[in-house]
């Protein structure tokens, strides 16, 4: 499960600095299929610079463990245990990301579900060669995807695949899960206040200096919005989708249904922590407009803004 954000970064340039000592370092590294950024406030530019690094290896860490990509991930080494029943030991980092997969395909009704793996790799294939998947590989692929046998064992964190041939897809949750846990590091590391960029998925600690929050713009059509301790991420179709017979198929799968969604609009969830608003913005754009405004779960959850908007083409 894949997104494209839409989110751009303004960075800040502050004119009154209430912390004298502290200067504005950031640095950039690749990470995840895609550029992560780090803006950070230190005293000293090899305390932020050691920061940073430790950052970003923690987000590559969470990458080896988690791709559905690097051949000889922790992920793929699950995977190969698909279908003999056996329950598979698995490190904290990847037991704690599917358990919260588990609660958020509960939660969503099923329209969040790391076992797509198998539509996912036919869709991939689909929108690398402009071709429309064949139904019957897409009944296919539905046979081996059902988060219910996604199967955990909480006392002893193990993990069984249930059903042979099945694949996880952690797209829809893992970017948000390691752009939390970068911050972590950078918090051990005394720094407080810091802006973590990764594809669009947005996580900042406490305002610059001088400042009340983050500022932050959500696409070319909106006003900025300024951020402290919060998470953004954003979720559309406007770079990355499939049109055949005049309709716009998403990246985007609804494992219900197997096929690419065809709502065109983008969503943004603002959160208190990156993980929940990155599947919260996968979930919401499998849902209609109307879905999102009805939905109890997001009623009872103060912390969390849903917007929605129509792209420009």
């Amino acid at each position: 499960m894949t997104k494209t954000a839409y989110l751009l970064l303004i960075g800040l340039f502050c004119t009154s600095v209430t912390q004298a000592d502290l200067q504005r370092f950031s640095f950039e590294s690749l990470h995840m299929g895609t550029k992560f950024r780090i803006i950070l406030y230190a005293q000293r530019k090899a305390d932020a610079e050691q920061a940073a690094q430790q950052a970003f290896q923690r987000i590559e860490q969470i990458n080896s463990i988690m791709s559905d990509y690097q051949i000889d991930s922790e992920l793929n080494r699950l995977i190969t245990q698909a279908g003999t029943g056996k329950y598979i030991p698995v490190s904290n980092d990847l037991f704690s990301v599917l358990k919260q997969s588990k609660k958020w395909a509960k939660i969503s009704g099923g329209r969040f579900d790391v076992t797509l793996g198998p539509l996912s790799k036919l869709w991939r294939k689909a929108f690398r060669q402009q071709t429309f998947p064949d139904s019957i590989a897409i009944e296919k692929a539905k046979k081996r995807t059902n988060h219910k046998w996604l199967k955990i064992s909480l006392f002893y964190k193990k993990i069984k695949l249930k059903k042979q041939g099945m694949r996880l897809d952690l797209g829809g949750i893992a970017k948000g899960f390691a752009i939390d846990k970068a911050m972590h590091v950078l918090k051990e590391k005394k720094i407080k206040q810091a802006l973590i960029d990764g594809g669009g998925d947005i996580l900042v600690s406490n305002p610059p200096p001088g400042t009340d929050g983050w500022l932050i713009r959500i696409d070319e059509q909106k006003d900025f919005i300024s951020l402290k301790n919060q998470a953004i991420a954003s979720s559309g179709d406007r770079y990355q989708y499939l049109e055949w017979n005049g309709k716009r198929y998403s990246h985007l799968i609804d494992p219900r249904t197997g096929y690419g969604v065809e709502n065109h609009k983008r969503i943004s969830v603002i959160s208190k922590n990156c993980t929940d608003a990155d599947a919260l913005a996968s979930i919401c754009s499998i849902m209609s407009k109307q879905e999102i405004n009805t939905w109890k779960y997001l009623k009872k959850r103060k912390d969390v803004q849903i917007i929605v908007s129509r792209p420009r083409d």
